[in-house]
């Protein structure tokens, strides 16, 4: 019951009963059930009143195919008596939003409206069923499947496919892609035309500048006349900026920059926040890759050396990014066909840190360890714009009228995260991450970008996926286990153990159905069985004692070495289907919805402040949290660096591409605590970092601002 008069919360609209989440009671509690009021007067007093009435489902269907809302062709996969039947199941599930905003974005954001935005023709329970049908593609059992998980919400599928599937004007399904660019104009020029037609269609879109020849560096043997990398990153900017979702929201783009490329300091000096407008990237993302070698060279408090990509590949023969610097480091220093200037490598991270302090910026991609733990043949010279994607990608040749002289291929995000609370409450732990990949594999499957050639073949022949997760945070705190704790993070460990070896079992069980692999298996550790061997020389089963009886508890079977050593048999002898598996992104507008916490990183706040278009403050509680257990919801910043990069290190060891980490700091930080954290990240085997956050202000519910592609 709430106080000032009101019995029942009816005085109140739902802004307003949300908005008492942030006002604490005579008791000094939050108000979590005003919260709870706010999502139900959200139906009462807008939600119902706005959407269409239908008599019937019949009647609702034949609506929305003639009149161009549906795909016809998703329906017609399926007989009148099994749409009937999912429908049914779906709504017997008796979905409710439990927070406000979870309810707010959802009618907001993803559901069907009428052309006018008025009115809204679907509930939840018609998007989860539309989603599922799509991406089943006439399979009854699997789109039942699919449906279920959705509606419990163990699996929510990433915004442009939860957003698009199975409507008539649609978007793609994918979250974002990744290009790389080569030290000519018909590469410069093809990219920046295929990162418009991304953007166009609603993906985020990151680039690799490694391999463009520095400023200043000679064209046709005259000296001096490169301009380097900048230029192209403010054409990009443009780009991105012209291509901007129909008016909907900016183009999103990132670039990437090896640390040992002469233009790195330039690089870096476009987010300054003096930078002259002449360089100043304002809305680009960027991003650092950092070999091993420049960390040594700083420990030893010696010069770094950069290299001039255009010397490199007449040496080598090879684009400078396909040259593992810590590999050749001495011997490209005394090759004296190759040039290079040098600078101090401490005073690299120094400025490093100064931008990260600055701006959030550069992401930093650890090379070495990336490449270490890559199964895939080949290099991985990049990554996307929240920095979970590590795929390898293929040059491609132009002619001159750009055609393909050599068709390379280029990378494409298919996404979509598991809610680990409920995939832990799972009746079927195992059945639930098979699902959610056979999701995901439909996604890649049903993806075709013909308009850039290179994305289009890279799907098709890759099947790659990225199996996330979130709410990491929220479970622990609902076992009244502490974030960054042995025990939080031996459950990390363990389930994410589990996870990988479920998500392989489901694609080795898809190559057995189709009898087909992804290309290149045959040249990866998997077929080889390495991938395998730290699997079979021990079990991954949890060191505490507490997290051994969670497990037991919730009933959840654990792989042991011998299961993994029938899967190594069965993967060695019918192959994988896809080529990577697992990366877990920064998810923002899908946590809401699922009623998670974003990704595997602790609560920023426990009441988040977001600010949503014209209805101003929201407030959004943490994941199952109550007055009672306020304990286990420490914040980002108290739970500090090192405890969460000790949590993203114990998952890293089990994802095959990157996890989206961010790391926050309280106000007080300096560049030598940033510096610090880079250092201990790269130590603990991390793989990338995000952004770098400083707390700002007082208030405990800042927005963090997310990828625009990938928190989904």
């Amino acid at each position: 019951m709430l106080d000032h008069g009101m019995k029942d919360g009816e005085t109140l609209d739902y802004h307003a009963l949300n908005a008492m989440l942030n006002l604490y009671d005579e008791n000094g509690h939050i108000r979590f059930e005003a919260d709870r009021m706010a999502a139900r007067q959200y139906f009462l007093q807008h939600v119902n009143q706005n959407t269409v009435f239908f008599h019937s489902l019949d009647e609702k269907l034949r609506y929305l195919v003639e009149e161009g809302y549906y795909e016809a062709e998703v329906l017609s996969q399926y007989p009148r008596e099994f749409l009937t039947q999912i429908w049914d199941a779906a709504y017997a599930a008796k979905f409710r939003f439990p927070t406000f905003l979870g309810a707010f974005k959802y009618y907001t954001s993803y559901t069907l409206k009428t052309r006018d935005g008025q009115r809204y023709l679907e509930r939840f329970e018609d998007r989860v069923v539309m989603v599922s049908l799509a991406l089943a593609r006439g399979n009854q059992e699997h789109a039942m499947a699919f449906m279920r998980e959705i509606i419990a919400g163990r699996f929510q599928p990433a915004t442009p496919t939860f957003l698009n599937a199975g409507k008539k004007s649609r978007g793609e399904l994918i979250s974002c892609f990744l290009l790389r660019l080569e030290d000519n104009m018909e590469s410069i020029g093809r990219g920046i035309n295929s990162a418009l037609q991304l953007s166009k269609r609603g993906g985020g879109v990151a680039l690799m500048l490694t391999n463009i020849r520095e400023h200043g560096a000679p064209i046709k043997g005259i000296e001096n006349q490169s301009s380097g990398v900048i230029p192209v990153m403010k054409l990009l900017e443009d780009s991105f900026s012209y291509a901007n979702q129909l008016g909907a929201r900016q183009g999103a783009g990132a670039v990437y920059l090896n640390a040992h490329h002469p233009d790195i300091l330039r690089f870096l000096d476009t987010k300054r926040e003096n930078a002259d407008e002449k360089i100043r990237i304002k809305t680009l993302s960027l991003g650092v890759v950092i070999p091993d070698i420049t960390f040594e060279l700083a420990k030893k408090n010696e010069d770094m050396y950069l290299f001039s990509p255009h010397d490199i590949e007449k040496v080598y023969g090879v684009p400078f990014s396909e040259i593992s610097v810590t590999e050749k480091y001495d011997e490209m220093v005394d090759d004296k066909r190759i040039r290079k200037k040098k600078i101090n490598a401490r005073e690299f991270f120094q400025t490093l840190a100064e931008i990260q302090f600055e701006s959030g910026y550069p992401y930093i991609m650890f090379e070495d360890t990336v490449n270490k733990a890559n199964p895939i043949d080949g290099r991985i010279t990049m990554s996307n714009l929240c920095s979970e994607i590590l795929q390898v990608n293929e040059a491609s040749k132009f002619n001159d009228d750009l055609s393909y002289d050599h068709l390379g291929t280029d990378i494409s995000c298919n996404l979509g995260s598991l809610n680990i609370a409920k995939t832990m409450d799972s009746p079927d732990f195992g059945a639930t991450v098979e699902t959610a990949v056979r999701a995901l594999t439909a996604v890649s499957e049903m993806s075709a970008i013909d308009s850039v050639p290179s994305i289009r073949r890279g799907n098709d022949e890759a099947h790659a996926i990225g199996l996330g997760q979130m709410n990491l945070h929220g479970f622990l705190a609902r076992e009244r286990v502490h974030y960054g704790s042995a025990e939080g993070v031996d459950f990390t460990s363990v389930y994410f153990a589990a996870i990988t070896y479920h998500a392989i079992r489901a694609s080795n069980q898809i190559s057995i159905e189709k009898g087909e692999t992804f290309v290149g298996f045959d040249k990866s550790t998997y077929a080889t069985g390495e991938f395998f061997d730290k699997y079979t020389d021990r079990d991954w089963l949890p060191e505490t004692e507490e997290i051994q009886a969670l497990f037991d508890r919730m009933n959840v079977t654990l792989p042991t070495r011998d299961d993994w050593a029938a899967l190594k048999k069965s993967v060695m002898e019918h192959g994988l289907y896809n080529r990577n598996l697992q990366a877990v992104p920064p998810t923002g507008s899908i946590s809401y919805i699922n009623n998670s916490t974003s990704s595997i990183h602790p609560i920023v706040s426990k009441v988040e402040i977001r600010k949503e278009g014209k209805i101003g403050r929201v407030y959004y509680p943490a994941a199952f949290m109550s007055n009672d257990n306020l304990e286990y919801y420490r914040d980002a910043y108290e739970i500090g660096p090192e405890a969460l990069i000790d949590t993203y290190a114990a998952a890293t060891e089990h994802v095959d591409q990157g996890l989206s980490l961010t790391l926050f700091f309280p106000a007080e930080a300096t560049t030598r605590d940033i510096n610090r954290a880079q250092i201990y990240a790269w130590k603990k085997g991390i793989k990338t970092i995000y952004y770098v956050r400083l707390r700002q202000s007082s208030l405990e519910g800042t927005e963090v601002q997310g990828c625009v592609s990938c928190t989904l």
